[in-house]
């Protein structure tokens, strides 16, 4: 499986607010984002196949969406910052608000890694 990844992830740290309900009860961060879905770096990792709702928590328009649990890696709390990949991949399903932002999020990721100008 290692290697058919579609689209490649961007490193991009963002806060978040996510739960199973509409309040967003957890806060996390962002490890890395894509179109099609993100890392989200927490100790309070979810089921596989469980759906989300997530809030990225920017200063502009709020961006919201549900997403759904494709893998998550579970650590004890005292190895969270010693390990790699602690959290979960999820998978973007549906937005809610935001969708161009978000777009554009990620567009303004790609041209930072190739040297162009990005403006988001």
């Amino acid at each position: 499986m290692a290697g058919t990844r579609i689209s490649d992830r961007k490193r991009k740290r963002i806060a978040i607010c996510f739960g199973t309900d509409a309040a967003g009860s957890r806060r996390a961060f962002t490890e890395d984002l894509s179109p099609m879905g993100m890392f989200i770096k927490t100790a309070n990792v979810c089921n596989p196949n469980t759906v989300l709702r997530v809030e990225l928590l920017l200063d502009e328009e709020p961006i919201c969406f549900d997403a759904r649990v494709m893998w998550a890696k579970r650590v004890p709390q005292n190895l969270f910052h010693l390990v790699k990949k602690s959290g979960m991949g999820v998978r973007i399903i549906r937005f809610h608000d935001g969708r161009d932002r978000y777009m554009r999020l990620c567009e303004h990721q790609e041209s930072l890694s190739q040297g162009g100008p990005a403006h988001v």
